[in-house]
């Protein structure tokens, strides 16, 4: 028998709702209809029960990897994930699809990994360091409940990286940024902190930046498959083609993802203003509190920018990012207005139903 508390099960994840014959499991990978999930039992195959295809809001509910779940388990055959449990955590994207919602195609959100601790954004030193997509990542990190850590890899493949290190750093405030390489193990003892046994780690990165190869190295043994880029261009394709989870010797867990080049801005406001905490604390300074932070007296952002201790492009970037969040948000809000409006409409045609039916 497996103790499902070593892989990071606890009481906040248990439920008042806890049926008869079901028992705690743990998914660990997610290929479209079915899944793999670990549980007292060892590892198996389950699907989900029916009645989750049937909720406008499905997408979101879905069980994602990392989430602990109810399972009717099945020794012969595939078993029944019930219920999702509560998540301490979650990284999400939206989803275009919409086939989950049984409706007119439509934005909603797709959980891609739950209940982690860490999450390590891996930026490569090469010719693929891009500062604005390290910020979009810790913001949303932020956002999820988890707590970000840059890493910047392929340290043996450049002569100096001095000047993107201290960029990161400026950048990226209250956040733990640290150098790697998988080939030559510089800088993966500054990893241990992080990796205890219990705890989970999600692994973001565009494609081609190193994770599998990361993820390989911490776990001293060939657990993912790895692809060479080009290093003239530094592109690469996707190694990871689906989001797993991994338990390595020492009991840390890490949730590896398909290669994002871009992610998109789910609601992030909390997230971004741990990410910018010091561009937002100068808000509180402006003369008016309807300061638009342009040529208005006593603004405290562009007497930062003048005096030299807010950085120009630093606040550019608050403001590429915060506006991507709203655009977001603005479709967030009409998402949610649709969703009411069909479950409405879904509980209205149930009632009909019924009616129809006593006559």
């Amino acid at each position: 028998m497996i103790d499902i508390k070593n892989y990071g099960y606890t009481e906040r994840y248990e439920t008042e709702e806890l049926q008869e014959g079901c028992i705690p499991a743990r998914v660990t990978e997610v290929h479209r209809e079915l899944f793999k999930v670990i549980s007292a039992y060892g590892e198996g195959n389950a699907r989900i029960k029916g009645s989750f295809y049937n909720r406008v809001d499905a997408a979101e509910d879905f069980p994602a990897v990392g989430d602990f779940v109810l399972l009717r388990y099945n020794e012969i055959g595939d078993s029944q994930i019930v219920q999702v449990c509560p998540r301490k955590s979650k990284f999400s994207r939206p989803d275009y699809s919409g086939h989950a919602a049984g409706y007119t195609k439509t934005i909603l959100e797709q959980v891609v990994a739950a209940n982690f601790d860490y999450v390590f954004i891996l930026a490569s030193l090469n010719y693929d360091f891009n500062i604005n997509r390290i910020l979009r990542y810790i913001t949303v990190t932020w956002e999820s409940g988890g707590t970000p850590v840059v890493l910047l890899t392929k340290a043996d493949l450049v002569e100096d990286y001095e000047e993107q290190l201290e960029q990161v750093r400026q950048e990226a405030i209250g956040v733990g940024v640290h150098v790697v390489s998988s080939r030559t193990k510089e800088g993966l003892e500054q990893l241990e902190p992080y990796m205890k046994a219990g705890r989970t780690v999600v692994f973001l990165g565009s494609s081609g930046v190193g994770k599998s190869t990361l993820v390989n190295a911490l776990a001293g043994e060939e657990i993912m498959d790895v692809k060479e880029i080009r290093e003239d261009d530094s592109k690469g394709r996707h190694t990871t083609t689906h989001r797993q989870l991994v338990m390595l010797k020492n009991g840390v867990m890490v949730i590896d993802t398909p290669g994002m080049r871009e992610l998109g801005m789910w609601e992030v406001n909390e997230g971004l203003g741990e990410a910018f905490s010091d561009v937002e604390g100068l808000f509180l300074q402006c003369r008016f509190s309807d300061c638009t932070h342009g040529k208005e007296p006593g603004c405290a952002i562009q007497a930062a920018i003048i005096d030299g201790t807010l950085d120009r492009a630093r606040w550019k970037n608050y403001l590429q990012l915060k506006g991507e969040a709203k655009f977001t948000e603005d479709k967030a809000a009409y998402i949610r207005e649709r969703r009411e409006f069909f479950k409405k409409l879904e509980k209205s045609n149930r009632a009909r139903q019924r009616v129809g039916g006593k006559r």
